[in-house]
């Protein structure tokens, strides 16, 4: 890499984000993601895909495959998103981003990759059984961003060093072809307030679709009598609600339950303290499940009646897939010619 600072980018300003078709979406997707796509929306040209392609880096069972990718696409409507503002579509449906992917392999270096530590946190003891696809996934995450030349991405914790990555791959790109300012470098957005919740049965651990336990998470299809039955039962400890924050930092169930509440309601924690402080969880946690079910419950009626009509979902997905490639058929037009592949 030249040590000399990149060219500016000064093409338009974009969002992208998505979301893996594995598994039920749950009220922590809802708060850290879904929610801040809805507004997004308004504020940036967004781009959000279901990432069937990531999807497929461990075993998934290709007759359900197409199926969970219309729950998320339901998902994403269910929560606010319009597909006639947000370009929503599948990942596989644009084959420019494998294209760039395999541009991508070609520009980052292994090193980069072994620095990856969520790929040692997913194949665990056996990486040598993990796919080839697992372990050059965030390539194909540069590829996903960079397809649409997108400058700002949603990113938590755990994804950080993704985007670094990205952005040391459009980069080193741009100087090995000499294209300054070809590709952004594609700037985090900070999810904020509400985007760790954790699990309903364990304060210390984040809510997840892989848990073993449904009771662990609501999920976005929950109808109002699962989800007041699951805040209800949901772990604490028997002291009331504290008047500080300070206070209730060292209570991991009592603080993720608060945090629930003031994401729900749009507050912040030290505004739902002042509120309940000195009260237990027998009046906290029924005010909360009439909270959860009052936004919830109609997000999982929408799902409902949206997955009622696959056909529908389809065509919402075709025109969006039609939408992202008239972004992403230039970039690679023009990727092609920087690398000097064939042209015809």
């Amino acid at each position: 890499m030249t040590d000399q600072a990149p060219a500016p980018y000064a093409g338009p300003q974009r969002v992208l984000s998505g979301v893996q078709p594995s598994g039920d979406l749950h009220l922590g997707n809802y708060l850290g993601a879904l929610v801040k796509f809805a507004r997004l929306q308004h504020e940036i040209p967004t781009f959000i895909f279901v990432a069937d392609l990531h999807a497929i880096t461990v075993w998934q069972d290709p007759k359900l495959l197409k199926t969970q990718v219309r729950e998320i696409a339901a998902a994403y409507l269910a929560t606010g998103l319009d597909p006639k503002v947000a370009t929503i579509f599948p990942q596989s449906a644009v084959p420019e981003h494998a294209e760039l992917a395999w541009v991508f392999n070609c520009v980052a270096r292994l090193g980069w990759l072994d620095r990856m530590t969520q790929f040692k946190e997913k194949s665990g003891k056996h990486k040598e059984r993990a796919s080839v696809g697992l372990y050059t996934y965030p390539v194909l995450q540069a590829a996903d961003i960079l397809v649409y030349k997108a400058t700002q991405v949603p990113v938590g914790e755990d994804q950080k060093q993704h985007l670094e990555l990205t952005r040391d791959i459009a980069g080193k790109f741009n100087h090995d072809y000499e294209a300054p300012g070809f590709f952004p470098l594609p700037e985090p957005l900070t999810q904020g307030p509400g985007a760790r919740i954790m699990s309903l049965r364990d304060g210390t651990a984040k809510m997840s679709k892989s848990d073993p336990s449904d009771n662990s998470r609501i999920n976005l299809t929950d109808d109002a009598d699962a989800i007041a039955q699951k805040i209800r039962k949901a772990k604490t400890d028997p002291e009331p609600l504290p008047e500080t924050m300070e206070a209730l930092s060292e209570r991991p169930e009592a603080r993720n339950l608060v945090g629930i509440y003031a994401a729900l309601a749009g507050r912040t924690e030290a505004e739902v303290l002042a509120e309940f402080a000195g009260q237990g969880f027998g009046a906290f946690k029924p005010k909360l499940a009439d909270l959860a079910v009052s936004v919830m419950g109609p997000i999982g009626g929408e799902m409902r009646r949206l997955l009622s009509d696959p056909a529908e979902i389809d065509r919402i997905l075709a025109d969006g897939a039609a939408r992202a490639r008239e972004v992403a058929t230039p970039t690679m037009a023009e990727v092609r010619r920087l690398v000097g592949f064939w042209a015809g």
